[in-house]
């Protein structure tokens, strides 16, 4: 039988004849108000809500009664008055566990009582009752939390440390995960997705929770507030197991690998608590030591082609668009690995876009919005907006590049007809090396490369990166990789003949580790969703290893006469204006300086200070002479004697 309202009032009446003449004159007002109040047992009861919370808490009767008492104070200022006279305090309050254990008819040094009440029992454990209090355990308060309690009193307001964290759930149409919704049927409590980057984890969570008949609570913990008055991490955790406890709704967890950051207070243990299934979505895999549960772990697919379609379809059909594959705005929208939920939110933020400017959304607006969407951090990944036309190399270099970007594009693609990368833990991704001069543009076609997939490039310093110490060059390498997938950027490695050269025959133990590095990073790469590129000056000093890792090698030679022709002319572009009394000779130029392309981009730079020095700003020959003998002097070459006698 669940407690009634009269229940706890009757009892509050009993503890008051018991205390006899030593009650407070005023708790016989107090009763008499309680009387009015609840004296219709036939009528609709406050506390019917607990009877709910019991069954799906899996409450037994005795706790079901604590409950019930405790939240009765909640519900009746009254009751709080009457609890308050009976404990001897001055103000109305939460109630003692001495009086608590006294009106549910409990004995206070029974020891199974007492076990009810511990932080591992039910009731606390799983978020509906708390402790106050630093003194004797029995002069300490029961508190049912301000959630609890607001449910408890007909209010699902959600709970407002969650605000900041949750997701609205979307209906994006991705093929489901039998095994997930079978679990789910099952019983399982605890079921774990991995989804890296572009792949559908959120929505094939949200499916298999729909599936079952329910809608999920869909939380992103990546947007947790740090502030220890909402108890940071894992008071958000917390909340978020409760709230989905009330409402009995499945909980589907975004970004669960901020469970087990350095760092952070650990939360993960927070998830047992959970009467309802939890679902964590997350780019890592299940590690075993997290927690003895071992939960139903499903590897998210990524976005097929057709599915990539429907869902883009889907996003923009409210905008009037309308998706056209064969178009090649759209081939290459379309060719970027964007989860479901990345696809909607570029879309919304298109959509406003062409509100604001009072515009139609065109291809364009999407794809702006997409690169805005990967969010990368300020002292992180960078973009620079860089086309191919920016780049002046020879065909072979160019069209090899161009099939860079075309692999990245239709990967997915290629994936869904079968593990074409190879078994063993190889992963989906693509790399390539750029290997060629200083300034012959490998920096820049790494920011081509990025700029054509939508991502930034995140470019590692070597110098931050290589450690004296054993092991720290690893624990480097694997935070730059991890941090890499978390944004989805393209990962680039600079001057990578310091870090990737070839092992060398162990003469010492700092070889032998230095060994260790490369075979680490030769592993990595392997299992490496992403696009990574290396850059380097050598490509003699590449271990073969890595060769074979590799599906990219462009060679950026330096440029012959005619492509120098061609980089002096799009620089000189820029320039606003030319002497036409001392017009640049470029043929001359292009023919007898010999330099790489960011040689040549230094020495218009210089020539345009110069020149502005010169108070008319025209840059004329003498500038440009000037600046390429301070250029060859910089790259310790001997200045042309074409060029030396200029003007002479």
């Amino acid at each position: 039988m669940p407690p009634r309202l009269s229940d706890v009032v009757a009892a509050v009446e009993h503890a008051a004849e018991r205390r006899g003449a030593s009650a407070p004159p005023l708790l016989a007002s107090v009763l008499d108000a309680l009387r009015a109040d609840h004296g219709d047992l036939d009528g609709p009861d406050p506390l019917e809500r607990v009877d709910r919370l019991a069954d799906r808490f899996d409450l037994d009767p005795v706790d079901q009664r604590v409950l019930g008492t405790v939240a009765s104070v909640e519900l009746d200022s009254n009751l709080a008055l009457a609890c308050t006279l009976l404990a001897g305090h001055d103000a109305p309050g939460w109630p003692t566990t001495a009086l608590v254990l006294e009106l549910c008819g409990l004995g206070t040094l029974d020891v199974a009582v007492r076990t009810r009440l511990n932080p591992l029992a039910p009731l606390r454990r799983l978020g509906l009752l708390d402790m106050r209090g630093d003194g004797p355990w029995l002069t300490r308060r029961l508190v049912v939390p301000p959630r609890v309690g607001a449910h408890l009193a007909g209010d699902d307001t959600l709970d407002a440390t969650l605000l900041p964290c949750l997701v609205e759930p979307g209906g994006h149409a991705v093929a489901g995960s039998p095994e997930l919704v079978r679990a789910l049927a099952a019983g399982v409590r605890l079921c774990w997705v991995r989804s890296p980057l572009g792949a559908t984890g959120p929505a094939l969570a949200q499916a298999a929770v729909r599936a079952g008949g329910s809608e999920p609570i869909v939380i992103d913990l990546s947007r947790a507030w740090p502030d220890p008055l909402t108890g940071g991490l894992a008071g958000t955790v917390r909340a978020a197991v409760v709230e989905a406890g009330l409402r009995d709704r499945p909980l589907v967890l975004l970004e669960a690998h901020a469970l087990v950051e350095p760092g952070r207070e650990p939360a993960m243990p927070l998830l047992l608590a959970s009467v309802v299934p939890v679902i964590g979505v997350s780019s890592r895999a299940w590690d075993p030591a997290w927690l003895p549960l071992v939960p139903v772990t499903v590897d998210a697919p990524p976005l097929g082609p057709r599915e990539r379609v429907t869902v883009w379809g889907s996003a923009v059909e409210g905008s009037g668009l309308v998706v056209e594959p064969e178009a090649p705005a759209w081939q290459d929208l379309l060719g970027m690995r964007l989860a479901p939920e990345q696809i909607e939110r570029a879309a919304t933020e298109a959509e406003l876009t062409g509100v604001l400017e009072d515009r139609p959304v065109v291809v364009d607006d999407l794809r702006d919005a997409v690169r805005r969407s990967h969010g990368a951090a300020p002292d992180g990944p960078s973009r620079t907006p860089a086309t191919f036309d920016d780049l002046v190399l020879p065909p072979a270099a160019m069209g090899e590049l161009r099939r860079l970007v075309s692999w990245a594009r239709h990967r997915d693609q290629v994936l869904a007809q079968g593990p074409l990368h190879g078994a063993g833990g190889k992963g989906t991704g693509i790399a390539a090396m750029f290997a060629g001069g200083p300034g012959t543009g490998k920096t820049l076609a790494a920011h081509v490369v990025a700029d054509a997939l939508g991502l930034d490039l995140m470019r590692i310093d070597l110098s931050s990166t290589v450690d004296k110490y054993i092991g720290e060059t690893e624990k480097n390498l694997e935070r730059a990789f991890h941090e890499a997938e978390s944004m989805n950027v393209v990962l680039f490695f600079d001057e990578a003949d310091a870090l990737f050269g070839s092992r060398s025959a162990v003469s010492d133990s700092r070889d032998r580790y230095a060994n260790l590095e490369v075979s680490y990073l030769l592993q990595r790469m392997e299992s490496f969703d992403g696009i990574t590129v290396l850059a380097t000056n050598l490509r003699g000093n590449l271990d073969p290893a890595f060769s074979r890792r590799l599906h990219f090698i462009v060679t950026f030679t330096d440029p012959d006469a005619e492509t120098r022709l061609e980089l002096w002319q799009r620089l000189l572009g820029h320039v606003d204006r030319l002497d036409e009394t001392d017009p640049p000779d470029l043929p001359l130029l292009a023919e007898h300086a010999e330099l790489a392309g960011g040689d040549i981009r230094n020495i218009v730079l210089a020539a345009a200070y110069d020149a502005a020095d010169d108070n008319d700003g025209a840059v004329a020959m003498r500038h440009l002479v000037t600046a390429a003998g301070r250029e060859f002097t910089k790259v310790r070459k001997r200045m042309p004697p074409q060029l030396a006698r200029w003007g002479g």
